[in-house]
């Protein structure tokens, strides 16, 4: 699970939403390759061999928790490290427990009524497994890409490319927000 790069450049020094500038690396999305999926608003998990695991990110000069499992490399600009850590049995990871539901090994997104606030307006927690939803029509260029999110209440699109590539943009990377 490594960071997932965005299609256009963001503006750090004035408001933060992208401009019509192609990140490197990601030009084969311009190019047509790779298939549109739905970005969902929630928290990333992973299935492995039935045992559940919620994403964790050590920032630099942290020390990462017990059975804490590398999904990529420190980051060499940030510093910054993401992985796995198994859901136990605490509290804090109760809406995790209560959406598993004999999923396959793979990657998902955490939503309902007790993450990032809901959302995805959805009336229980569930696993939605990564990439499930495509968009065969979905455009690719910045101007496109505007209107398109601005008909639609998603929060993004991540391109799948099939050597396992990804990109993505958030409706917010263009200052357009969901719908309340």
């Amino acid at each position: 699970m490594r960071k997932i790069i965005s299609l256009f450049q963001r503006d750090y020094d004035g408001d933060r939403r992208v401009r019509n500038e192609v990140v490197p690396g990601a030009e084969w999305v311009l190019a047509g390759e790779g298939v549109a999926t739905r970005k969902w608003d929630g928290t990333c998990c992973l299935v492995c061999n039935s045992q559940l695991y919620k994403r964790y990110e050590i920032k630099r000069g942290k020390r990462p928790p017990q059975n804490f499992e590398p999904a990529c490399d420190v980051d060499t600009v940030t510093g910054k490290q993401q992985g796995w850590v198994p859901v136990g049995d605490g509290p804090e990871d109760k809406w995790f427990r209560e959406a598993l539901d004999n999923q396959a090994d793979g990657t998902y997104e955490l939503c309902g009524p007790k993450v990032q606030g809901n959302p995805e307006r959805l009336p229980h927690h569930v696993l939605i497994r990564h990439g499930q939803v495509s968009y065969d029509t979905a455009p690719r260029t910045f101007d496109a890409l505007v209107r398109w999110f601005q008909e639609r209440d998603i929060e993004g699109i991540v391109w799948h490319h099939k050597d396992g590539r990804m990109v993505k943009i958030k409706a917010k990377d263009f200052g357009i927000q969901r719908k309340p």
